[in-house]
């Protein structure tokens, strides 16, 4: 009998299997079928979280099974593990909660390859869970990049514009080609250690020169995906091209993968490495948050103004993360978290106005307050969840990243502090153009508030933003063991 978590791993791929044995053109059947293996799954992964000891610092929920057993005694000695501790759980849980509402985003929209559709998002959905659950350094490597197939796909064939299949394969090419330095570190280490095992590996001991190298490699990787200023060309072009569930995916998962991994290696398995490279993060990180934030007042197009907010964003937890104590790390979590609900809402309400108008050019927009009133409720909601206003869930994370940045570069902090008015700026401008101000009758003629079904996708959205924002230390007491064991590595 399979554990709980080898059964969310590996439900959506139950749920492919029985879409391809439904005929195309049943596509309502379809619809019904995907959607109810994804709330299955995000069901079945509350329990993870109710059955989770706050407690322990160990991989819990762990299962393992050699693949030498299974391939034959040729093949390496590598064991499928799969384990999840205070931090993965959040990001296993969001990814179960994002993929339905991108299921249902594209109910009526979709109207094209319909089954494709939906197996490309239970496909990837599978990709993203064994990226946060994996306990095998090679195979999590296998997960990290297995996620550019379904989400090249989705791009290049539902993207909304002219552009997208140039998009599709600078998303694809961009981050596989960062990719290529990580996989000759994991040989070099596979070939020094004799493993890929995750919890053996960060218990071991590599000397200074080692780490360096390493740390370089796998930097290579993750700061695409994050992405970091300056190979953060990618996510503009991806965001604007790409369906509005790829954009939610994109923004609520893809981004924290970057981050994920300089968590769970980076920082535990080089410790002197990530002191070491620490300036060149705040760096880079204050680049991007002011760089993007500026960018971001500059834009005319709704998805860009977000896909540029959203590199600002990931510059704090970047902040974050090296600032190497328990404030910094605990927060970037928070704020990764977060980032997930507040950027994937306002994804959705920009596919709410261009489902209905087909433009997302800020000026062809103004007065939806009049005729839009629920949707500029919610619009209201995620802006100042962007801005981190207290009591939203982007609060907390910003002020202990702040907080612990802080207490390591008083400097780097004062200049962090920077894009927090910078996002105020674009945010409430951006708000303001949309909403308030004349109508743009000679422009759009039709206005249509939310209906029944964007009304139930926003809602959930809304509830974690103010949940988190008002008692976040639900979530810091699942993740505060699991962090103090990761900066244990820095007091040996």
């Amino acid at each position: 009998m399979p554990s709980l978590l080898m059964s969310i791993l590996f439900l959506p791929l139950v749920g492919v299997l029985f879409l391809l044995f439904i005929p195309t053109r049943q596509t309502q059947v379809i619809r019904i079928t995907g959607l109810l293996f994804s709330l299955l799954n995000f069901i079945l992964s509350l329990f993870l979280w109710i059955q989770f000891d706050n407690s322990s610092s160990r991989f819990q929920f762990v299962e393992s099974l050699s693949l030498r057993t299974a391939f034959g005694s040729g093949f390496p000695n590598i064991d499928f593990a799969v384990g999840i501790d205070g931090i993965s759980l959040f990001f296993v849980l969001l990814t179960t909660f994002l993929v339905p509402i991108c299921l249902l985003v594209g109910w009526s929209s979709v109207q094209n390859y319909v089954k494709e559709y939906f197996i490309a998002f239970l496909v990837l959905e599978t990709c993203m869970l064994g990226v946060f659950c994996i306990l095998d350094l090679l195979l999590f490597y296998v997960f990290f990049e297995s996620v550019l197939i379904p989400m090249f796909i989705i791009i290049g064939v539902w993207g909304s514009r002219e552009r997208k299949i140039r998009a599709a394969f600078q998303f694809f090419l961009y981050t596989l080609i960062g990719s290529v330095l990580m996989l000759l570190a994991l040989l070099f280490i596979y070939f020094q250690t004799g493993t890929t095992d995750v919890m053996i590996l960060l218990t071991t001991d590599f000397s200074e020169k080692r780490q360096i190298l390493l740390w370089i490699a796998f930097f290579a990787s993750f700061a695409v995906k994050v992405p970091m200023i300056p190979v953060h060309i990618w996510l503009p072009e991806a965001h604007v091209e790409a369906p509005t569930a790829g954009s939610v995916i994109l923004a609520g998962i893809l981004l924290k993968l970057g981050t994920y991994g300089f968590l769970r290696f980076s920082i535990p398995m080089f410790p002197m490495a990530s002191i070491y490279f620490s300036p060149l993060i705040y760096t880079l990180s204050v680049l991007g948050i002011i760089y993007a934030s500026l960018t971001t007042l500059r834009q005319i197009d709704l998805k860009k103004i977000i896909a540029y907010s959203s590199v600002a964003h990931m510059g704090y937890v970047t902040l974050g993360l090296f600032s190497l104590n328990t404030q910094g790390i605990e927060g970037s979590i928070l704020l990764m978290l977060s980032h997930g609900f507040v950027a994937s809402a306002l994804f959705l309400c920009v596919g709410v106005l261009y489902d209905r108008h087909k433009t997302r050019l800020v000026k062809y927009y103004g007065g939806c307050v009049h005729v839009m009133p629920l949707f500029s409720f919610f619009f209201l909601l995620f802006t100042l969840g962007n801005i981190s206003l207290p009591g939203t869930s982007s609060f907390i994370g910003e002020l202990l990243i702040l907080a612990g940045i802080f207490q390591t570069n008083t400097f780097i902090a004062t200049l962090a502090c920077s894009g927090m008015v910078l996002g105020a700026a674009y945010s409430l401008w951006l708000y303001n153009r949309v909403v308030f101000g004349n109508f743009k009758t000679h422009s759009i003629h039709h206005f249509a508030d939310l209906n029944r079904r964007e009304f139930f996708i926003f809602l959930p959205f809304g509830i974690a933003v103010l949940w988190m924002g008002i008692y976040p230390e639900i979530f810091l007491d699942t993740m505060h063991t699991s962090v103090a064991q990761t900066l244990a590595s820095f007091q040996k």
